[in-house]
């Protein structure tokens, strides 16, 4: 059995969307999602980070889990695992809040 698959509380969508992680010192790194859900995500970035770092991560949630849009948010998150090394690492990050942002007109 799976143990990862037993700590999960929420439906996991596979999707890939750019992702910005901002660490605790301000510092913005650029991520993209491997999969999401309403209480995590999992990203791949080239920046090892601790497990344990709070982060802020700003991502566009896919329609499958909100009302069928999509919405930008900023989510304050704390990194649980950390594989991988060389030039590119998986976090897997536990989503403690989560704030959908304002559409913003480019």
């Amino acid at each position: 059995m799976d143990l990862d698959s037993e700590r999960r509380s929420g439906t996991r969508i596979t999707t890939r969307v750019p992702t910005r992680v901002r660490t605790p010192h301000g510092v913005d790194i650029n991520a993209h999602t491997r999969d999401v859900s309403a209480n995590g995500v999992y990203l791949y970035t080239q920046s090892r980070l601790e497990k344990g770092t709070d982060v802020e991560l700003v991502l566009i949630l896919p329609p499958e889990l909100t009302s069928g849009e999509k919405y930008w948010v900023c989510c304050q998150a704390t990194i649980v695992r950390v594989e991988g090394a060389g030039n590119e690492f998986g976090l897997a990050a536990q989503i403690r809040r989560m704030d959908i942002l304002p559409e913003v007109a480019i």
